[in-house]
């Protein structure tokens, strides 16, 4: 079988969700079928550590597609014509996009609907281009993957697509994540939070995550208990985060909160696992991978009960409407306060992380290519 994949989101250094998504199946999919071959289309030069065997034929296909015309130009017109001659079997697309143009039988996979539940957040352009194409995208595919059952009931009352045509596929936790051993933890601490603990957020700054009440939280949190614990934020500064900003600014425990920017590959493990807890309370997920890591880590986890993040989290994290910054304040006076919630909460984590693996993933995603595949050359 040859089977195309975009791997526009393999970046050196700069793997982030969706690319960390695509990063783990397809080099499984890649080691774990040496008969197989697969042809990797990049926008931009490629880094060598993303060819992961000598059945990769890397592609690099113009233009660097990050602005709605140009994401155009790559997948109705260069993406197509550079395949003519390759005659690919399949074409998977795990970053949400796919080709009205393209030949041959598409996967894609949706991560989540947020351009239709939370449109003011995102640019002007791109929310047209969304709300224009994701539709099509999804009529035209083959099949599609999606990463939780919520993001599947989405996109069946939002696109009508019939139920038979979407499988769902949970992410799975990236190698590296681990119980964190006291002295680890004790020097994460003196390095990042002067010595004291902390909660620690995963993601990107921006609207939907919800940071501006995470941090009114913290601030009553403070004032209420009078503890040294800190707010640690990780990830870089997305679109529109004026707001986060102004409310960090305006802040009395300003010198307690700590915005960290993209986190290093080698440091994120230690940064998360000698958190008190991990506080992620988005607004809106289509999995919530910082959930899962956390479990991995043997963190306690407070996150929300909207989208999928309860789908996630199962019963092994204090889920808070994301929306009320009373019950955020209380479920982390919970953690603080309460050492046996904790232990309780680690427990039930590493029950839950179970459900989730990189290996079944990879394993399901190729079955579903291979089907899809053989089905159109039953045609």
């Amino acid at each position: 079988m040859k089977i195309a994949i975009n791997t526009r989101l393999l970046l050196k250094d700069r793997l982030e969700g969706i690319g960390r998504v695509t990063y783990e199946i397809v080099q499984r999919m890649v080691a774990q079928h040496p008969e197989d071959a697969f042809i990797f289309c990049f926008d931009r030069p490629y880094d060598d550590q993303f060819i992961f065997g000598k059945n990769v034929t890397p592609l690099v296909i113009s233009p660097p597609s990050r602005h709605p015309f140009l994401w155009y130009l790559w997948f109705e017109q260069s993406l197509p014509r550079a395949l003519k001659k390759h005659q690919p079997d399949v074409f998977y697309s795990p970053d949400g996009y796919a080709s009205l143009n393209l030949k041959c039988p598409t996967v894609m996979v949706t991560h989540d609907l947020a351009h239709i539940h939370y449109p003011n957040e995102i640019p002007f352009l791109v929310r047209k281009y969304y709300h224009h194409y994701v539709p099509k995208y999804l009529k035209k595919a083959d099949q599609v993957i999606s990463v939780s059952h919520a993001t599947k009931e989405d996109i069946i009352q939002q696109y009508k697509i019939p139920s038979q045509k979407i499988s769902v596929v949970h992410n799975g936790n990236r190698d590296g994540f681990l119980k964190i051993k006291k002295a680890q933890k004790q020097a994460t601490r003196t390095k990042y939070s002067r010595g004291c603990k902390y909660f620690f957020y995963l993601g990107a700054v921006h609207p939907r995550k919800n940071l501006e009440r995470l941090i009114l939280a913290f601030n009553l949190f403070k004032q209420t208990t009078g503890s040294e614990v800190k707010l640690l934020i990780g990830g870089r500064l997305a679109w529109q985060n004026d707001t986060v900003q102004r409310i960090y600014e305006q802040s009395v425990f300003k010198s307690e909160i700590t915005f960290l920017g993209f986190i290093p590959e080698e440091d994120l493990p230690f940064l998360l696992g000698s958190a008190l807890a991990m506080v992620y309370v988005s607004l809106f997920e289509g999995f919530g991978l910082p959930i899962l890591e956390a479990m991995y880590a043997e963190v306690p986890v407070i996150t929300s009960s909207v989208s999928a993040m309860p789908e996630v989290a199962g019963d092994a994290a204090l889920l808070v409407n994301p929306l009320s910054v009373g019950e955020i304040v209380l479920a982390m006076q919970k953690i603080y306060e309460d050492k046996s919630l904790r232990k309780k909460l680690i427990a039930s984590g590493i029950i839950q992380r179970e459900n989730f693996s990189w290996d079944r993933a990879a394993e399901a995603t190729y079955a579903i290519l291979k089907k899809t595949a053989s089905e159109d050359n039953r045609h």
